[in-house]
């Protein structure tokens, strides 16, 4: 398995401290990380501002950083707009288009993508249908293109364990492979052991981040007492969260998964967004991924 480190966990989307990607890549070589995955829109690595000088700028980087690049993270909504006017999935299937031949300049192994969100309730199957089309469109240009297509399981659509595996199943292209990543499944409730075993054979990558659970509640004077809001997240560092990340990897060891493992901060995380603590974060990322890895413990 490859410790890799996601560039969203230095973007500051969520008030953290951004770094450009050159900074990014240099952060990612001193904290020992040997692969990367880049977020493909600003303001890391967008298509609007990546022409052929600046993907070769790009490629001299990786190669002076000694770091390779796995993953180019694309990021897609294929139930986005359901209108009869604008060609939303067109555009988008475009998109990918456009970064598989950015990876083949980059030599990136992998482009990620997401299923959709849900629109209606009763309209279920459509957005399934939809999404199932536009993913097997993208796994037949990427697959043109050399490069490996990568379905992860956030989105709606999908997203569920079992149904993660149906909509896999009903891409039916060889070209699209799990980017199975144990978050999800794991607020679900869902067997992470079980889970990283079955889906292991056909992963290409995870991405991991871990995370506390907390309680809402909203004060009600009236009766004297409190309404339950659900639960709301937070991430801590690898292995100090409810996830049971050992049992993961060992499912993916029994599985034979041998690809990339993603570490990602795409969240508030506990000790605020400084980047000392992020740099801590990913510090802590790189010893639990190569221990769980091992099978140490």
């Amino acid at each position: 398995m490859i410790p890799t480190l996601f560039s969203v966990s230095y973007a500051g989307l969520w008030g953290q401290h951004a770094l450009d990607l050159r900074g990014f890549l240099r952060k990612a070589s001193a904290l020992g990380y040997q692969a990367v995955e880049i977020m493909a829109k600003r303001p890391h690595l967008s298509v609007l501002d990546y022409g052929a000088a600046e993907l070769k700028e790009l490629k001299k980087w990786t190669s002076d950083e000694g770091v390779a690049i796995a993953t180019l993270a694309g990021y897609t909504d294929f139930t986005l707009a359901t209108g009869m006017e604008t060609p939303a999935v067109e555009m988008q299937i475009h998109y990918v288009r456009r970064l598989a031949e950015v990876a083949q300049n980059l030599d990136a192994k992998i482009i990620r993508i997401f299923t959709g969100y849900t629109t209606q309730p009763d309209s279920y199957t459509r957005d399934w249908d939809t999404c199932v089309k536009a993913v097997r469109e993208c796994a037949r240009i990427t697959a043109d293109h050399g490069v490996i297509l990568g379905l992860q399981n956030h989105h709606d659509v999908g997203v569920g364990l079992e149904a993660y595996v149906e909509f896999l199943n009903d891409v039916g292209h060889a070209n699209c492979r799990a980017m199975f990543d144990p978050w999800s499944i794991a607020l679900h409730g869902e067997n992470l052991y079980e889970a990283g075993k079955r889906l292991a054979p056909s992963m290409v990558q995870t991405t991991l981040a871990d995370y506390v659970r907390l309680k809402r509640f909203a004060y009600q004077p009236g009766l004297v007492t409190y309404k339950n809001l659900g639960e709301m997240v937070r991430a801590v560092p690898l292995g100090q969260g409810f996830m049971d990340l050992p049992g993961f990897f060992r499912g993916l060891r029994e599985g034979g998964f041998k690809g990339y493992v993603a570490y990602e901060l795409c969240s508030p995380v506990r000790g605020g967004g400084a980047e000392e603590n992020l740099d801590l974060y990913s510090r802590i990322a790189l010893a639990k991924i190569r221990e769980w890895a091992s099978g140490a413990t």
